[in-house]
């Protein structure tokens, strides 16, 4: 790159993690107020020693801090990736405005520096960011997917706890429901499971167990006792029979995803092809969203940076004007960029497969991109 790139690019970053800063800044300032007495109760929680010794105002003071801190850091995370898209434009649209009020485009042109060079150091930046937005969502949000699940009320703790485990169908359609479901050590409790018919739907058998511990595809059952619950007519029904282990779908990381809505959106590309290799052992609806998720994700990136692309044209001008009234100029067209591959990307469209219709917004976008940056007067 040479120099004159360096300097677009290092301004571009500067803006761009700027307006994160500000952004961040803003959203935690606005919960903290809304929610600043749930974080000082679960400092006095957190705070109070074994003999019930509650801590001073000072030390309150540090541990909601730091609470906070333990709720937000996750959170920020994973804003990062949804609002990039938006963070890109807007920067562009700050850094232009500065190269033009000070004239330096103008200084390119007398150079004769076309100004489609302005694009390159951007779209590099861009790029270099979307990359680590990927590099994010991929590596780090699903190790941190349990701190995303909390709310106000389970800040400081490091996962899911203990939950209930509601009737839920896996793939068969066999029932499963537990009284309790430790989400960090996955392990079900007081186990009740019914098998149907994968015609008709009517219970064949009943199992039930103390505890299930899931291992290698399967729960295997501690005192797990197994009940034939439709027998024919004039038989007598048969004693109960030991059961060992039960192969399922069902596994912990869907039982999160059914219980924890945000687990779904933490989890990476590879995870979900792991869930989508299982074949019929899903079913439709939970694949369909699993593959509108992952392939969701890719068509957003491309999105926002096609939204960038058509946004540059409003801002690269040859002679000075009112960086406002262009701003107001492009921002219906890229906020309706981003919003259409937000929206385009993580809809149902009958009849269209979701790894096609999560693509549909970017068919758009490209060629919209091509005759809008065609406007750049160098």
């Amino acid at each position: 790159m040479t120099i004159l790139d360096r300097y677009i690019a290092r301004l571009y970053l500067t803006n761009v993690i700027t307006l994160f800063v500000i952004l961040f800044s803003f959203v935690v300032v606005i919960d903290v107020s809304l929610n600043i007495d749930r974080f000082f109760k679960a400092a006095v929680i957190l705070g109070t020693s074994s003999d019930g010794v509650e801590p001073g105002f000072f030390r309150r003071f540090i541990i909601a801090v730091l609470v906070i801190a333990d709720l937000w850091w996750p959170r920020l995370l994973q804003l990062f990736n949804f609002m990039l898209g938006l963070v890109l434009v807007a920067g562009m649209g700050f850094t232009c405005s500065q190269l033009v009020r000070h004239r330096e485009f103008l200084a390119m042109l007398t150079a004769g520096i076309s100004l489609r060079r302005v694009a390159r150091p951007i779209i590099l930046v861009a790029v270099g960011m979307t990359m680590l937005q990927a590099l994010n969502q991929e590596l780090v949000i699903p190790r941190i997917a349990p701190l995303l699940a909390r709310d106000h009320s389970d800040a400081g703790q490091r996962g899911l706890g203990v939950t209930t485990a509601p009737l839920t169908a896996d793939g068969r359609g066999w029932l499963y429901r537990a009284v309790s479901f430790d989400a960090d050590s996955d392990v079900l409790t007081g186990v009740y499971i019914i098998e149907r018919d994968d015609q008709t739907r009517q219970a064949l058998r009943e199992i039930t167990a103390d505890r299930a511990v899931w291992r290698d595809g399967g729960w295997d059952l501690e005192n797990g006792l197994q009940r034939t619950i439709r027998v024919g007519e004039g038989t007598t029904r048969p004693p109960p029979e030991p059961i060992e282990r039960v192969e399922s779908s069902l596994d912990p990381t869907t039982l999160k995803m059914n219980r924890y809505k945000e687990y779904r959106n933490a989890l990476s590309f590879a995870q979900i092809g792991q869930i989508l290799a299982r074949g019929d052992q899903l079913d439709t609806q939970t694949r369909r969203d699993l593959q509108r998720i992952r392939w969701g994700r890719l068509s957003m990136m491309i999105s926002a940076l096609l939204t960038l692309v058509m946004s540059l044209p409003f801002f690269v001008t040859r002679v000075p004007k009112n960086m406002v009234l262009q701003s107001l100029k492009c921002a219906p067209i890229s906020i309706g960029a981003l919003v259409l591959g937000v929206v385009g990307s993580s809809a149902m469209l009958p009849g269209i497969p979701p790894g096609i219709g999560a693509f549909l917004p970017v068919m758009v976008l490209s060629t919209a991109a091509v005759a809008i940056s065609s406007q750049i007067k160098s």
